[in-house]
């Protein structure tokens, strides 16, 4: 009875992880490729400004275009989203077995 009584708990958790990571995985993937295309302008931007004006503008700038490409910030944000993806999973097999 015990056991029921946590299954039908642990139902709506499991399905509000199962949207948010599904939401989050959307919209993550949309906006890679605008990361993508910003980093790479600011990356363009930023060996301009290093060879012409300022090394130390160029190289703040450089690291902001790494920052924001799909290798910084969103890998991180994929990262947590396989975390919370992991904590639904250790729930559901923890639940229904």
């Amino acid at each position: 009875m015990m056991k029921l009584l946590l299954k039908i708990l642990c139902a709506p958790v499991i399905a509000l992880l199962c949207i948010f990571v599904w939401l989050c995985s959307g919209l993550l993937y949309c906006t890679a490729w605008v990361f993508g295309i910003i980093s790479a302008l600011i990356g363009i931007l930023g060996i301009a400004v290093l060879a012409t004006y300022s090394p130390k503008n160029g190289i703040i700038l450089l690291v902001i275009a790494f920052l924001v490409s799909p290798v910084g910030i969103p890998m991180a944000a994929a990262w947590l989203l396989g975390i919370i993806q992991q904590i639904r999973f250790a729930i559901q097999d923890r639940v229904y077995q």
